[in-house]
C-alpha cells in the first residue's frame, strides 16, 4: 500500500491503462528523486498492470505500484486541528481547564471511549449550559468518588473503603452564610467549615458526604462517623462546591443529538457541502478504524492542500489521473505530443522525442550522476525494449537503443534475450481477451471523434489471429460500452514489422485513411508499428 505515514507524498503516475514503459519510469522517477534526498515520491498507477510489465516487473524483483484511483482533495490534505481527545472519564472540570489552556482558543474537545472511539464533541457552551443548571438544581448523582478526591484538591479521612461513588444533594451551611440547618438528610452532600455543631450534626444525620472546607478536621469524630465519606479541601465553601458539581465525567454533559463527524478519506468537496447543512464550529475526524485524528472548522476548508503530482509517460488530461484538476502538478516528463494539461503556475516540463519515457528517465540519471543498482537498471532497460518494440518501432531513436545497452549492462542482461522475454505474450485460451484487449488501451478524442486502440506487441501474431472472432466480439462491446465510433487492436508483429490490423466500428473511414480494403475486419499494415506516431496521426489528418 501507499505509505500515508509520508508527510504529502508526491505521487509519480503514468496514463490509465499503464503499458509497460509508463510503470517502469513511474517507478524510476520517483526512485531517483528520493535518491537526491526528497523521499515524498511515491510511485503510482491509475489501472490494471498487464501480463508483460507483471511479468517484467516480477523479473527484477519489484512489486507492482499501488493502484489510486484519483487526487482529488481529502479531509487528510488539510491542516486540521489536532487537540486533546478526552477520555469519557475526565471530569468536566478538566475538560474546561483543557480548553483554556490551548494557545488555540479551542471551543469544542472530542470526546472518546478506551478505543479511541468518538462518543461526541464537548463545546464551552454545552459546560456553560451544565453550569448553569445545576445552580438552579444541585443534585448530582453517582459522582465517582475518585474523581471527587481529585477536583478537591482534598483529603479523604477513608472509613468506608467500599464506597466509590456519591449521590446527593448538595448543601452549603456555614456559620457565615446563616444557613445552620440540623435537619440533614441522609443523600445530603453537606460543604461547611470546622463548626463542631453543624459537624455534629452532619454525622449524626449519617449523611452521605461531609466536605470540610479551609480547616483542619479533628480526627476525634471519626469514631461518630458510621457510613459517611469525609473530605478536606484547601478551597472555601463556594469554590468547593462549584468543584464537586464539576467532578462529573465529561460523557454525561455530551448533547444527545447525532455529531456529524468525517472521515480522513473524504472528499474535501463533500465535506464542505456537508458543513453548510449545519451550524457546528467544529467537526470531529476518524481515521480509518474510527478513531478520533484531529477536528476541522469550516476556515481550514478556505485553503486546503493540494496533492502533489509528476505525470510521466502522458501529458493529456483524458489519460490522467481523475480528479488533477484539484492537485498540483509539479513536473511532467513525456515523450508524447504535448496535449491539454494546464497548470497555475510555471512547472519542470521534460518532453523528448525519443521512443521510451524510460530513455529520459534513465537520461537524468546519468545527468545527475546517480547510477542505478542492477534490478532498477534492467527494469529500466525493459521498458525501453518494450515501448520501442525492440528499436523497430518508428519512434525509436539511437538514444533509446544507447541508453537501453547501458543500463542492460548495468544489470548483467542481455537485449536479445531481454526482447524474446517480452514478445512473447501468452495467447492461450485461458488469457482473457478481454484483458488482453484492455491491458495496454488509451483512448483519444479527434475532432469530435471517439477512437480506442489497443495494442498487443508479440514476435509471431499467427497465434493471437486464430483468435481474431473472440477478439472482435470483445471489441464490439466494449465499443458499444464506451461509446467509441471506431476501435482497433494492433497486434503488433516484431519479426515481420508491421500490424495486424483488427477494427469494429466505422470500417470506411479506417480504410480511406490507410487506403487499404479491410477483410473480416483485419487488415495488415506493414511498417505500422506505433500508435501514437502511426496511427492516430493518420486519422486525425483525415478527421482534421
Amino acid at each position: 500500500m501507499i505509505d500515508m505515514d509520508v508527510q504529502n507524498p508526491i505521487y509519480v503516475t503514468g496514463h490509465k491503462n499503464p503499458d509497460t514503459d509508463s510503470i517502469v519510469s513511474a517507478i524510476a522517477y520517483a526512485a531517483l528523486m528520493n535518491a537526491l534526498g526528497e523521499r515524498r515520491y511515491t510511485a503510482a498507477r491509475l489501472g490494471t498492470v498487464s501480463d508483460e510489465t507483471a511479468h517484467i516487473l516480477e523479473r527484477f524483483g519489484f512489486p507492482a505500484p499501488e493502484r489510486i484511483y484519483n487526487v482529488r482533495t481529502q479531509v487528510r490534505d488539510l491542516n486540521f486541528d489536532r487537540p486533546p481527545v478526552l477520555s469519557s472519564a475526565v471530569t468536566v472540570r478538566r475538560a474546561w481547564e483543557a480548553m483554556l489552556k490551548d494557545e488555540r482558543e479551542i471551543t469544542a474537545l472530542p470526546v472518546a471511549d478506551e478505543d479511541g472511539g468518538l462518543l461526541g464533541m464537548v463545546t464551552t457552551g454545552d459546560i456553560a449550559a451544565f453550569d448553569l443548571e445545576s445552580s438552579e438544581n444541585p443534585q448530582v448523582t453517582e459522582i465517582p468518588l475518585f474523581n471527587l478526591v481529585s477536583n478537591l484538591d482534598g483529603k479523604l479521612w477513608d472509613r468506608n473503603s467500599g464506597v466509590t461513588s456519591l449521590s446527593g444533594k448538595l448543601m452549603i451551611t456555614v456559620p457565615q452564610s446563616g444557613m445552620q440547618e440540623t435537619g440533614f438528610s441522609r443523600d445530603a452532600i453537606v460543604v461547611t467549615g470546622s463548626d463542631p455543631k453543624i459537624l455534629s450534626d452532619a454525622i449524626s444525620a449519617n449523611v452521605a458526604c461531609i466536605v470540610i472546607c479551609g480547616a483542619a478536621f479533628d480526627g476525634t469524630l471519626l469514631e461518630q462517623v458510621k457510613d459517611t465519606v469525609i473530605i478536606t479541601t484547601p478551597f472555601d465553601a463556594y469554590r468547593a462546591a462549584r468543584l464537586i458539581i464539576q467532578s462529573v465525567p465529561v460523557e454525561r454533559i455530551l448533547p444527545g443529538t447525532d455529531t456529524v463527524s468525517f472521515h480522513l478519506n473524504d472528499y474535501v468537496d463533500d465535506v464542505r457541502e456537508q458543513t453548510l447543512k449545519s451550524r457546528f464550529r467544529s467537526y470531529p475526524i476518524l481515521d480509518g478504524d474510527g478513531r478520533v485524528a484531529g477536528t476541522l472548522s469550516r476556515y481550514h476548508l478556505l485553503r486546503p492542500n493540494r496533492k502533489q503530482v509528476v505525470l510521466v509517460d502522458h501529458n493529456e488530461l483524458s489519460q490522467s489521473v481523475d480528479g488533477l484538476n484539484e492537485a498540483e502538478i509539479l513536473a511532467i516528463i513525456d515523450h508524447h505530443r504535448l496535449a491539454d494539461v494546464q497548470t497555475g503556475a510555471p512547472i519542470y516540463v521534460r518532453n523528448e522525442p525519443v521512443g521510451a519515457t524510460c530513455t529520459i528517465v534513465a537520461t537524468m540519471f546519468q545527468e545527475r550522476g546517480v547510477m542505478p543498482n542492477k534490478h532498477l537498471a534492467g527494469l529500466l532497460a525493459a521498458g525501453i525494449v518494450s515501448d520501442t518494440i525492440f528499436f523497430k518501432s518508428p519512434t525509436a531513436t539511437p538514444r533509446d537503443r544507447v541508453m537501453a545497452e547501458r543500463m542492460a549492462a548495468i544489470a548483467g542482461e542481455s537485449l536479445d534475450e531481454l526482447g524474446r522475454d517480452i514478445f512473447t505474450p501468452s495467447a492461450a485460451g485461458d488469457a482473457d481477451a478481454r484483458k488482453m484487449l484492455l491491458s495496454d488501451f488509451k483512448h483519444f478524442v479527434i475532432a469530435g471523434h471517439r477512437l480506442g486502440i489497443g495494442q498487443i506487441n508479440c514476435i509471431d501474431s499467427t497465434e493471437l489471429l486464430g483468435r481474431r472472432e473472440e477478439f472482435l466480439a470483445v471489441m464490439e462491446q466494449v465499443r458499444k460500452e464506451r461509446e467509441f465510433d471506431i476501435l482497433l487492436l494492433m497486434l503488433t508483429d516484431v519479426l515481420k514489422e508491421g500490424t495486424e490490423l483488427l477494427s469494429v466500428g466505422d470500417l470506411d473511414t479506417v480504410e480511406e485513411a490507410f487506403n487499404v480494403k479491410i477483410k473480416d475486419n483485419t487488415v495488415f499494415l506493414p511498417g505500422v508499428l506505433s500508435r501514437k506516431k502511426q496511427i492516430v496521426p493518420t486519422l486525425s489528418v483525415l478527421w482534421g
